[in-house]
């Protein structure tokens, strides 16, 4: 199929799209990598009036490290994550997780904007997000950026709290806890495909392997990216054992309620849940360096 009829335009700065959002709203889609949209147009799944490409606004290409952590333009491409030799350091469970994000082609195109803004629940950045509480920062014409935490974002299959005429301006990661152990974890049918479901870990413990902090993003777990913060409450405070956390994941798995499909059952999702938490704590945990 062919997309149906639409104009375009290729704002030069930020300002410039803004106006241009503020004008159309819901008439108009913002195309960044197009790895989701494309195949959207092509089926006609979305019909816009106006197409707007924002790969041309460098304000959105922008990376800056410091104390605080590490922020993320809208723009940044999946691949030039996968590149950086220094995310392993700043930010490992980022790194653990681009690789699984489907193809190399796909990577080198697609953006953490466009991923997040899309807000597909089988996506890995809905839960990287959740795990690290990542901060969003959210423009619209006329008015200030406002600042959302990733647990807000998220409202619903394919929604969120993003406005028509707003863009998705970066993504601010905290800084990595030291000596916190990481995993991520999904299963899909085959390597690329949208995972079936999936875990983003991040665990911190104290010498006497108390779970002083745990994060859980799931994959898969909801019709939205959802934190397991049942299971979370489970870990925190207590010895890490393999009985704490098969007692976590299964709490994990009962806090979700996957969707059914052609793909899996709900029931078959949420048995992966639980699997696949309990894998990833296990992880973690030996890549702590207690405190």
């Amino acid at each position: 199929m062919k997309p149906a009829p639409f104009d375009y335009i290729a704002p030069e700065s930020l300002d410039e799209a803004l106006a241009v959002l503020a004008q159309y709203g819901d008439e108009a889609k913002v195309i960044a990598g197009g790895q989701t949209l494309g195949p959207m147009l092509n089926m006609r799944v979305v019909t816009p009036t106006l197409l707007v490409d924002i790969n041309r606004i460098e304000a959105l290409q922008a990376q800056r490290r410091s104390d605080a952590g590490l922020a993320l333009g809208a723009l940044t491409r999946q691949g030039s994550l996968e590149d950086d030799g220094d995310l392993q350091r700043h930010q490992p469970l980022v790194a653990a997780a681009i690789p699984h994000i489907a193809h190399r082609a796909v990577r080198n195109r697609g953006t953490i904007g466009g991923s997040l803004s899309h807000a597909d629940p089988a996506a890995e950045w809905g839960a990287l997000v959740q795990a690290l509480d990542a901060t969003l920062v959210i423009a619209r014409q006329g008015a200030a950026p406002r600042t959302l935490p990733a647990s807000e974002f998220f409202q619903g299959l394919l929604t969120t709290a993003l406005q028509p005429e707003e863009l998705l301006l970066e993504v601010r990661l905290p800084a990595w806890p030291e000596g916190a152990g990481w995993s991520f974890r999904e299963f899909s049918r085959r390597h690329g495909d949208f995972a079936l479901a999936g875990v983003a870990c991040r665990l911190v413990v104290d010498g006497a392997s108390r779970c002083l902090d745990v994060r859980l993003g799931l994959i898969g777990g909801d019709d939205r990216p959802l934190r397991a913060t049942s299971a979370e409450a489970v870990l925190r405070g207590e010895p890490a054992s393999e009985a704490l956390f098969r007692e976590a994941a299964a709490r994990a798995a009962a806090e979700t309620e996957p969707m059914n499909d052609l793909h899996a059952s709900a029931d078959y999702r949420r048995h992966l849940v639980g699997v696949l938490v309990f894998d990833a704590l296990m992880e973690a945990q030996g890549r702590c360096a207690p405190r």
